[in-house]
């Protein structure tokens, strides 16, 4: 039994690095810790708690989150630090040598911190840390998750881990086998975001498109239902794979109350070969024949898609394919990321590595070709227009929002518009802050 009151007047920290996903955790960490009565930290105060919620998708993250680890012990010498995350489930004792670290916690045990940091506070006397480790291949549970902590957008966690073992990912050994909550317990997570303010909510996961294998539900009925929920007026679809965003879910979003016209879309390669390697589960002719789906029925939709450059194997012939194919597509914008070596994948078993300057020249021309095709989406949109949702930052007293297919929108700021849908037409594109000026159609919203 937890003994709240050794929590009072406790106030604690939290970092969140990586995924949409891991932010969703990192709230209800945080939701756990405020209901015992440990409150968040002000900027520049030292915390009793730290709470660090880590990612392992490449080796740049892991260092990263060993930089976060020890900034966050530097800042508060005297809290009781805990890393959870992806990093904390593939790693535990490299991040348990870290001194400073009271706790390491894997993915099974993020939703149960504060019974750890309750028995911490009862049983530690000699500053000796603990490691709190489920087998990958053991983690059964799927724990809620819904961020709201400072963001206009709220992140609802509906799946989990992962069945897919693509040759390069580590997803699988951190995360867990796929499973998810009920269509009915989402529904009920998105009404209260309704009850607590929230107007947009973005589905998130690691493979959301695989929702329902724990449930016998599937994502499709999910996305229906969710429609059906009064008071969120945006829900958006995280990252799907292409194979599992079937043209019902396309021409759904299109006649969707709700759902915007925006598609997050991995390819990770535009060759076959490279595919094949990587192990996905489709082709260049099957994610074409989605972009196309999704053009023909919502032509103003915005869509981003992942690619990674430098995977053994990929040959220079490859990845000038590869390019070729990206640039016949009417997509939005690339998320490029260059390929890592990751301890106890089936990609270190293969032959032809790439060397790490082609793979930053590789890098560089997707990321130009990407700057091109955004900049060329956001210059269809000017002079059109848009319903865009304001958030609450203040960027040198402007504030930005979102459109319904995902144009970036800018306006001098205003307190009374945040968290509201406003009428504006899109003007000139800023290059500098890749943003779209806008003009108010109502006159009363600018006041």
């Amino acid at each position: 039994m937890i003994d709240t009151t050794i929590f009072e007047n406790k106030t604690a920290v939290y970092y969140t690095l990586g995924c949409k996903l891991n932010f969703a955790e990192t709230s209800s960490i945080g939701k756990q810790l405020s209901s015992a009565g440990i409150v968040k930290a002000q900027k520049g105060q030292e915390a009793d708690v730290c709470v660090i919620n880590t990612c392992s998708v490449t080796e740049l993250a892991d260092k990263k989150c060993r930089q976060a680890i020890r900034k966050m012990i530097k800042q508060h010498p005297n809290a009781i630090v805990l890393v959870t995350g992806c990093y904390a489930q593939l790693k535990p004792t490299e991040i348990a040598n870290i001194e400073g670290v009271d706790m390491v916690l894997g993915s099974d045990q993020k939703q149960d911190v504060l019974n750890y940091i309750n028995e911490f506070e009862k049983n530690n006397t000699n500053g000796t840390n603990g490691v709190f480790v489920t087998k990958t291949n053991q983690i059964k549970t799927f724990n809620p998750s819904c961020s709201n902590d400072d963001r206009t957008r709220h992140f609802l966690k509906v799946q989990d881990g992962c069945d897919y073992y693509c040759t390069y990912c580590t997803i699988p050994f951190a995360r867990g086998r796929s499973r998810n909550g009920s269509i009915d317990s989402m529904v009920e997570q998105a009404n209260q975001v309704v009850k607590d303010g929230g107007k947009e909510i973005v589905l998130t996961g690691v493979n959301i498109g695989d929702f329902g294998k724990s449930t016998n539900e599937n994502f499709f009925d999910l996305i229906k239902a969710l429609d059906n929920v009064e008071g969120i007026e945006r829900f958006r679809i995280s990252s799907i794979e292409p194979n599992l965003l079937t043209d019902d879910i396309i021409d759904f979003v299109a006649t969707s109350k709700r759902f915007m016209p925006h598609f997050h879309i991995p390819l990770q390669s535009g060759n076959d070969e490279v595919l094949k390697l990587m192990r996905r589960k489709y082709d260049t002719t099957l994610f074409a024949h989605k972009i196309e789906k999704i053009k023909h029925v919502l032509p103003h939709a915005f869509i981003g898609v992942d690619v990674i450059v430098g995977v053994r194997g990929e040959t220079d012939k490859h990845f000038e394919e590869a390019q070729k194919f990206i640039d016949t597509l009417p997509i939005s914008q690339l998320h490029v990321f260059t390929y890592s070596e990751r301890a106890g994948t089936k990609a270190l078993e293969m032959d032809n590595p790439v060397d790490p300057q082609i793979k930053h020249q590789r890098s560089k021309t997707l990321l130009n070709i990407s700057e091109q095709k955004l900049q060329e989406f956001y210059y269809k949109h000017k002079g059109t227009p848009a319903k865009v949702l304001f958030e609450s930052a203040n960027y040198s007293n402007n504030m930005v929002g979102f459109s319904e297919n995902y144009i970036k929108v800018a306006i001098p700021y205003n307190a009374n518009l945040v968290n509201n849908i406003v009428d504006v037409n899109i003007g000139n594109l800023d290059m500098n802050t890749m943003t779209m000026q806008a003009q108010f159609i109502n006159t009363d919203d600018a006041k």
